[in-house]
This record gives C-alpha cells, sequence and structure tokens, in this order.
C-alpha cells in the first residue's frame, strides 16, 4: 500500500518536532530499508560488481573473536548473570541484518559484528529479530540489552540511550539507471517523488530539506511510504517513483547486484551534522563502555575489519569505538554533534 504526502511548512514543522520521540538509520537505518531480496528465493552466494562474494546461505562460517578480560570484566552483573547477550536486529536490510536462503535465519554484518561483541564480552549472543519501531521500547523495557541494527546517533535518542560507535553513518539516493539525477542537496529533490521509510533518520532529513524548498518558495518532494520493501523498489524500478532515499550499505548493495538501478547521492545520515552507526543500550545501566572496549579489542586483532571487508563495508570504518551518551553528545568526546 501506498502512502502519499506533500508536506506544507506547517505540517512539516508539527512532523519535525514528532519526531524528536519517534525513533529516527539505517540503517539500518541507520534507519532501514530492507531488499526485496531478503524474502525472495536468494541464491547461496552472490558474486557483485564491486568484487563481494556477498554469502547468503545458513552457513555462515562466521569470524569469531576471542573473549577480552578486560571487556568482560566491565560487563554489569545484571546483565552478565545469565551468561548471554540479548542482542536485537531488525533483519531488514542486505548486506546489514537480513535473512537467509531459509528466510530465518538473521545474517549480516550487523549480526556478525554483534557476534564479535559478545564473544569479547564472554557472553552467548541471543539474537531477536524485532521491528524497527519495536526496538526502542523493548530496550527500554529491558527484553533487549543491546541494538545492533545500523542505529545512528542523534538528539532525540540520546535522551533514552547510550551508544557505542561502531560505523560510518550515510544514506544513499538511488534511482534508475537511465535517470540523470545528481542528489547533493535540497534544490536537487524539488518536484520530485521520493520514497523513504517512516520514522527512520532519511525521513527527517527530507522533511527539513522540502523545509527549505517550501522557505524559498520552491515545489518540495513528494514523500511515498510504502508497505514492503520489495514494493518500495518495484516502484523504483517501474517509474513510479523518482528515488528512493536508504541506507547506503543497502543502495550500494543494490547498484552492484542490479543492472537497472544506481546511487546518484549520499548524505550523512546525521544532516545537518554528523553521526555514527552505534550499538545502543539503555540509558545509565552501564553497559555501553564494556561494548565499547569489546569494539575496541576487535578493531585491534583485525576481526572488525575481516567482518566489514566481508560485506563489501571497508569503506564505512572507524579507527576507534567510542562511547557517546547524553553528557558528551556533541563534544569532541561523543563524536558527533
Amino acid at each position: 500500500m501506498l502512502r502519499t504526502t506533500r508536506s506544507s511548512a506547517s505540517t512539516t514543522k508539527s512532523k519535525l518536532l514528532a519526531l524528536a520521540v519517534l525513533p529516527a538509520v539505517v540503517l539500518p537505518v541507520l534507519a532501514g530499508c530492507s531488499d526485496p531480496g531478503a524474502s525472495a528465493a536468494k541464491p547461496e552466494s552472490e558474486a557483485a560488481k564491486n568484487g563481494v562474494v556477498y554469502n547468503t546461505s545458513v552457513d555462515q562460517n562466521r569470524i569469531r573473536g576471542e573473549k577480552d578480560g578486560a571487556a568482560s570484566a566491565a560487563v554489569p552483573a545484571t546483565i552478565a548473570k545469565d551468561g548471554k547477550l540479548t542482542v536485537a536486529t531488525t533483519a531488514g536490510s542486505i548486506p546489514l541484518s537480513f535473512h537467509a536462503t531459509d528466510d530465518k535465519t538473521p545474517i549480516g554484518v550487523e549480526v556478525d559484528i554483534a557476534q564479535l561483541v559478545a564473544d569479547k564480552l564472554g557472553l552467548e549472543l541471543d539474537l531477536q529479530v524485532t521491528s524497527w519501531e519495536n526496538w526502542p521500547l523493548k530496550t527500554q523495557s529491558g527484553d533487549f540489552e543491546a541494538v545492533f541494527s545500523n542505529v545512528g546517533i542523534n538528539a532525540a535518542r540520546v535522551k533514552l540511550f547510550d551508544f557505542s560507535t561502531y560505523r560510518a553513518a550515510y544514506m544513499g539516493f538511488e534511482a534508475k539507471k537511465s535517470s540523470t539525477y545528481d542528489i547533493k542537496g535540497s534544490d536537487d529533490i524539488s518536484g520530485l517523488k521520493i520514497s523513504v521509510g517512516s520514522g527512520t533518520n532519511q525521513e527527517k532529513i527530507l522533511l527539513a530539506w522540502n523545509k527549505e524548498l517550501e522557505d524559498k518558495g520552491k515545489a518540495p518532494a513528494t514523500l511515498q511510504y510504502y508497505s514492503s520493501d520489495a514494493d518500495t523498489i518495484l516502484a523504483l524500478s517501474s517509474g513510479r517513483t523518482d528515488l528512493n532515499l536508504a541506507p547506503f550499505p543497502s543502495v550500494t548493495y543494490r547498484e552492484n547486484t542490479r543492472d537497472d538501478l544506481k546511487v546518484v547521492g549520499k548524505v550523512n545520515a546525521g544532516w545537518p551534522a554528523e553521526t555514527l552507526v552505534a550499538a545502543t543500550t539503555l540509558k545509565g545501566n552501564g553497559l555501553a563502555p564494556a561494548i565499547t572496549d569489546a569494539l575496541n579489542s576487535t578493531i585491534k586483532d583485525g576481526s572488525y575489519g575481516k567482518v566489514l571487508e566481508r560485506w563489501g563495508l571497508s569503506e564505512e570504518a572507524i579507527p576507534e569505538s567510542k562511547t557517546v551518551t547524553e553528557a558528551t553528545f556533541g563534544t569532541p568526546a561523543g563524536t558527533t554533534k
């Protein structure tokens, strides 16, 4: 089902205010927009134009990590007592987090990073698939101890959660290969039809860009919302929408595995500032510093780099993980603003 909106200045302002308390990446994202192949028959492995061979089978042969004593010791006792790290992921976007060829086993770079962190903390990974809309409430309720699902840090989220950074956070515009779009800012989307996920960072960016256009007296973009990601990509490839804005790893994956789509723009997920993808934990429960230590251990021993390379995301690597809280958000220590 398609929902279409053409924002006015007043409705845009209202929706932006509402987004301050809604989950905004990503991922992924960061926001997330899943690939239509996630629910269709997939080959066991797929060689892409970028040279990456994507393993979509149940047998992942994941890169594993060794327990890090210091990181393990930093895990709060209330979390460590059951010997598990309960992690939420949304399993909706190749190569971030998606279902394997059996259509039930979650795999992807987010799952691999979560596994490395659990290994470093000396805990068993208890992976739970949930919807993007549900992870904030279930993390607050304690059902999930951490979220690895292309979540970007923003001002609204730091009021409720703590973060451990582990990847760059970008969104990508994709279009039909025959198009001539080159999206760098709000002027470039005037009058276009753009599909976007509701309650995501990418929607927040488009609403802000529409506000800029309206302030200039220009036609805003028409935002379109589809009930499934398969419908989203079908609409794009058939010309019913002009653009789709989704996590950059997903749009580059499609550019490298399809012949009909290409990337036509890139924007930081924290626009107009910058942000990073981060493991998300309940504010103040003490788990974030332990996860940060675990991530830095994976960066140091090289397993982190191997995981990103495996999924074609080496360009999104960061040199160091940092803990970001409400107190450090917007400071040099917080790495983002």
